[in-house]
């Protein structure tokens, strides 16, 4: 029984420093991207933001159809198979992922190239994007293929060839994007000054500049996920050679087996998704329709996408990574039907999220204006619309982690078809939201904040009811929410009135900001350790848990 208990803590702690890698990464990951788009953002503007966002919401769909799911689902199939001993099965696995990645990657690749101008022109009404969708389509297959790298390294518990690849694929992309934008942007002025527009070929150009960046990033991450995977290969055969001898099931039923789990998450993720192309097309065919200026039109949809979405973005980016390391683990402890430790790790997820998420809304909210000032100074005449968005739907961070986790859990604990109702539903609601908001409040770029939302808020909900139902999870409230939601407003209320004095006192923004920033951090964590929502085995699952132990012991907010 002991130890019962041991192994339980330890397999939690395991899998909690798992998703914390992923997730620190993820972190590191996104503000990469956050630094490199400031300088791509003064190059390109908010029309270019437009163009790039346009180019990425086609191809990130196409990428969900085709490969998003494979890490996911490739490490949920390896983690069965490794968890009853079969690492010949797991290789299996591996191959008929790589077979299956190859030739959707391929097909997707041909289908966004030669359907560019279809897709942005006639679809989104936007048909500058057409360049920055064209450099994109190759990118489709190399993602395909490095997802399946990455799905079997988490497949067999470890998250640091994946970690260590975005992180590689991020540094390569915003050097280059940056690079390219603005040899791009220039050459793509030359060309309009010839067909008598410069300025929106211009951006155009340089949107398609930062689009070159991402290709550049997949093929470092690819390169090296693949030598990774040729000096892990020696130590796997020796693993392979060690295990008890099983039967290996034919490669078409393995091909077939990895098309059931792949097709329902890639069903859910794609559902899931597909509401930011929705929400685009019927977004710019309205505000047509309902005589707003395409210009106008343009600039509210680059500051939505280019400044209010990828912010938040960054703290979802916690829960995308929590999900992945989330089902491995799971999947391992429900096949070897060990309810007690699913439901222990299903509460220890949702916590993590949850302890983060809280403060992003509140600081996002609190700091809207000089958070976008501050990374955004080359387009301050759009500083007050980027800051009202994030006012309005900063909220959008909660209910977005809870939900884009919840996929995750669900699917680790072999419901895959769940996700993929409960995403329609909201979908379906949330687009019906979208036009009554548009068509009858007129509420424009505004209706597509609330109406996103409330899509992932009725995710949340139809996501937590069936955790329950099919797990026997029982969400413990307190130190998951409430706790954290009322550290948050204090730590909101600290925040306003420092950013507030210093500013007044320096006239610094950056100043400002930054010092509010770090007293945010300071008050929360203080906050969290007086009010008992943080526990020392909590830290010790967070990245630096010991250090942060440490300092919380000298203060005296913990025995």
């Amino acid at each position: 029984m002991i130890q019962d208990k041991a192994n339980s803590r330890q397999n939690k702690t395991n899998f909690l420093v798992q998703g914390s890698i992923l997730a620190a990464a993820s972190i590191i990951s996104r503000i990469i991207g956050l630094i490199y788009r400031i300088p791509m953002t003064s190059i390109i503007g908010d029309v270019g933001n437009n163009y790039y966002g346009c180019a990425f919401a086609i191809y990130n769909i196409i990428l969900i159809i085709s490969s998003f799911s494979l890490p996911q689902a490739v490490s949920k199939t390896v983690s069965a198979q490794v968890a009853k001993g079969r690492f010949s099965s797991a290789y299996q696995v591996f191959k008929a992922a790589m077979l299956f990645a190859v030739i959707s990657g391929l097909a997707a690749s041909l289908v966004v190239y030669f359907g560019a101008e279809f897709f942005t022109g006639t679809l989104m009404r936007t048909p500058h994007s057409v360049y920055a969708l064209k450099v994109l389509s190759p990118v489709l297959l190399v993602v395909a293929v490095l997802g399946v790298l990455r799905g079997f390294f988490q497949g067999l518990g470890t998250m640091m060839p994946s970690a260590v690849s975005q992180i590689i694929e991020q540094i390569v992309n915003a050097i280059v994007s940056v690079w390219a934008a603005y040899v791009l942007f220039a050459h793509g002025r030359t060309v309009g000054a010839v067909l008598g527009d410069p300025e929106h070929y211009a951006a155009a150009y340089g949107a398609a500049g930062g689009t070159l960046g991402t290709g550049a990033g997949a093929l470092a991450g690819l390169l090296f996920a693949v030598f990774v995977f040729v000096i892990y290969m020696s130590v796997y055969k020796r693993k392979t050679k060690g295990a008890k001898k099983a039967k290996t099931a034919p490669f078409f039923s393995t091909f077939w087996m990895l098309l059931v789990t792949i097709i329902p998450v890639l069903l859910s993720t794609t559902i899931y998704n597909i509401s930011g192309i929705i929400d685009q097309g019927i977004f710019k065919n309205v505000a047509i329709l309902q005589g707003y200026k395409e210009h106008e039109i343009d600039v509210w949809w680059g500051v939505f996408s280019g400044k209010y979405q990828l912010l938040i973005n960054i703290p979802i980016a916690i829960a995308s990574a929590m999900a992945a390391s989330s089902v491995p683990t799971l999947t391992k402890s429900f096949v070897e039907k060990n309810m007690d430790q699913v439901r222990e790790q299903i509460h220890a997820a949702i916590r993590f999220v949850m302890v983060i998420a809280f403060p992003c809304t509140v600081g996002l909210a609190v700091l809207a204006k000089p958070i976008m000032l501050l990374l955004f100074p080359s387009t301050a005449d759009t500083a007050d619309m980027a800051a009202s968005f994030m006012t309005a739907g900063a909220l959008a961070v909660v209910f977005f982690a809870l939900s884009t986790l919840s996929n995750g859990l669900l699917q680790g604990i072999d419901r895959l078809k769940v996700p993929v109702k409960n995403a329609f539903i909201s979908l379906l609601l949330h687009v019906i939201l979208l036009v009554v908001l548009m068509m009858s409040f007129r509420l424009n770029i505004y209706a597509v904040v609330y109406s996103n939302i409330f899509f992932a808020f009725l995710m949340c909900v139809l996501n937590a009811r069936a955790i329950r139902t099919y797990s026997g999870y029982r969400q413990e409230m307190k130190k998951t929410f409430l706790i954290p939601a009322v550290c948050s407003v204090l730590m909101g209320a600290v925040t306003w009135l420092v950013n507030y004095g210093l500013y007044s006192l320096c006239e610094i923004n950056a100043v400002a900001v930054l010092t509010a920033i770090f007293i945010a951090m300071v008050v929360y964590f203080v906050a969290m350790l007086l009010l008992k929502g943080l526990t020392e085995e909590d830290l010790r699952s967070f990245p630096k848990g010991t250090t942060l132990i440490a300092v919380a012991k000298k203060l005296h907010l913990l025995q």
